[in-house]
């Protein structure tokens, strides 16, 4: 079944909060071997202007990525969720995210495309705080590779 052509633009209802927590962050720095003290030491982020550790630029990947795949797996888009396959991911900061932030993410298809029997699909994800400040823009793309003929 093809991708339906008019979900171009469709945005979907924000995603419930995500609490960031200073603890996630560490640990996430930890197992991506970002060595950044920002990211550990709360005096270190003091230094920087920051109220708390910051996390590294990827950490909203698993928030960001939840949500764009929420999006691709509504039945009447039409994708076969069982043939994506993640292409690609942009980050565009307008700050770092901090311990304690609460975050949210408004996903929006930019895109719906066809080569080679390849279907892609490009989600925007506007995530912001719990005020509504603008924290960073996520660019998914997402590949719903060709069935192969027998």
């Amino acid at each position: 079944m093809a991708i339906d052509q008019s979900f171009v633009g469709r945005t979907y209802p924000p995603s419930r909060p995500y609490e960031v927590g200073r603890e996630k962050i560490r640990e996430f720095a930890q197992a991506i071997g970002d060595t950044n003290p920002a990211c550990t030491d709360v005096e270190a982020a003091a230094a920087l202007g920051h109220p708390d550790v910051v996390a590294p630029p990827t950490f909203v990947f698993a928030l960001s990525f939840e949500e764009a795949s929420r999006v691709v797996q509504d039945p009447q888009l039409g994708l076969d969720y069982s043939r994506v396959v993640h292409r690609d991911q942009k980050f565009s900061y307008t700050r770092p995210v901090r311990a304690g932030d609460v975050l949210s993410v408004t996903s929006t298809i930019e895109s719906v495309k066809s080569l080679a029997g390849n279907e892609m699909v490009a989600v925007r994800g506007e995530v912001e705080d719990g005020t509504g400040e603008h924290v960073v823009t996520v660019h998914t793309t997402l590949v719903a590779r060709a069935l192969e003929e027998e």
